[in-house]
């Protein structure tokens, strides 16, 4: 996917959506600095969402409770969309299902190699992609994310083992044969997969679209690659809803990747 970030970057300058980006106190100088490079370079229209007051010329929207006041801007329509930025993860999927009635969030993230090489990555949160149904949805959700940027899925579905290994373990049985019925069911809705084995090496070089074992394996290899390797994610969209919300990690960086590809997902009104 060569030129997958250039579509994105093209899109959000497009739009200049009005995005709000939540700002916690333990991270803010990384969060406002990433919120200035975004508005510098034209990707959005960012506003922050904090509890303090910040040193910073962009608009700042000041709250005891800034989690919830973050969707409250996006449910109120004064941003097109949110990123969470540096805020805390449980108390805005919170406020974000409250306040907009989801029953469940599902992510799918947008992650690049210290070689440059993109790929679509799920599952990101702890809770989701532990079911073979929630692993084929998040494939579906996910390939339609994909196809807004013009993109043909290609889908490797992660499992704990090599099929070579089968009889070494329950758990690493129950994960292959998961793997091969998610791959099976998505090519049975024109969505092409394949069982990509333990071999995540592999799978990010021959499909650009990866699914991990389930929501913890997703989000170790999430943390491995970007906060103790050299890799960059750019972003989790929410997926299977309309609402533009864009998750973060407040360990991580790059927040303006997060702001560019929510601007990117906004309609052009």
């Amino acid at each position: 996917m060569p030129l997958v970030w250039e579509t994105i970057v093209a899109r959000a300058k497009r739009n200049r959506a009005r995005i709000a980006l939540g700002v916690g106190s333990e991270y803010a100088d990384k969060t406002v600095a990433g919120a200035e490079h975004a508005a510098s370079e034209g990707y959005a229209d960012v506003v922050l969402v904090t509890r303090e007051r910040l040193h910073t010329k962009l608009p700042v929207i000041i709250s005891p409770d800034p989690e919830a006041e973050l969707i409250n801007v996006l449910k109120a329509g004064k941003a097109d969309g949110v990123v969470r930025g540096s805020l805390s993860a449980s108390n805005t999927l919170k406020s974000l299902k409250t306040s907009m009635g989801l029953k469940k969030v599902m992510r799918v993230s947008l992650l690049k190699t210290p070689d440059g090489q993109f790929f679509f990555f799920a599952p990101v949160g702890v809770d989701e992609g532990w079911t073979v149904e929630e692993k084929v949805e998040l494939g579906v959700l996910g390939a339609a994310l994909m196809k807004r940027f013009g993109i043909e899925p290609d889908i490797g579905v992660l499992s704990g083992g090599r099929t070579g290994d089968r009889g070494r373990s329950p758990r690493v049985d129950k994960t292959l044969d998961d793997a091969e019925e998610v791959a099976r069911r998505l090519n049975a809705t024109g969505i092409k997969a394949a069982h990509a084995q333990i071999l995540i090496e592999d799978a990010v070089r021959e499909h650009n679209y990866v699914i991990g074992p389930d929501g913890i394996s997703g989000n170790l290899i999430f943390r491995a690659l970007c906060l103790v390797g050299c890799g960059e994610g750019y972003g989790a969209p929410l997926v299977g809803t309309d609402i533009v919300y864009v998750d973060t990690s407040r360990a991580g960086s790059g927040y303006e990747n997060a702001i560019c590809m929510a601007s990117a997902l906004c309609s052009k009104k």
